[in-house]
């Protein structure tokens, strides 16, 4: 019986490893689909002009079309965040969002669209 303890030991160790790691997956789940909601509420009304005005999204029922569809153009983060503060082409810069509102609704427009 002595010769199976490291054996059990072992399992019960891999045991609570897998539910220590579901539990870390089940908080950052939340916390992203968190961020994906203030993202998506920056793009529907917190940002001045709203971003769904002009652009089509649809994750956010957006159906702009005076800029480009983002479903289509598919920007990563960085992209979307350097044309916020900058503004691009008849897009105005967004100067009043502060970095991490940049930020959430960079990441957000990264994260969905042409899902």
């Amino acid at each position: 019986m002595r010769g199976y303890l490291p054996f059990v030991l072992a399992g019960c160790l891999l045991t609570f490893q897998a539910a220590a790691s579901a539990a870390a997956g089940a908080s950052a789940s939340a916390a992203s689909a968190e961020a994906l909601d203030a993202g998506r509420v920056l793009f529907n009304s917190g940002a001045t002009p709203a971003c769904a005005i002009c652009h089509t999204l649809k994750d956010a029922d957006a159906e702009g079309t005076i800029g480009p569809s983002l479903d289509a153009l598919k920007p990563d983060a960085a992209r979307v965040r350097t044309v916020l503060k900058s503004g691009l082409g008849v897009m105005p810069s967004y100067e009043a969002l502060t970095d991490e509102q940049a930020q959430a609704l960079s990441n957000y427009v990264a994260a969905v669209a042409g899902k």
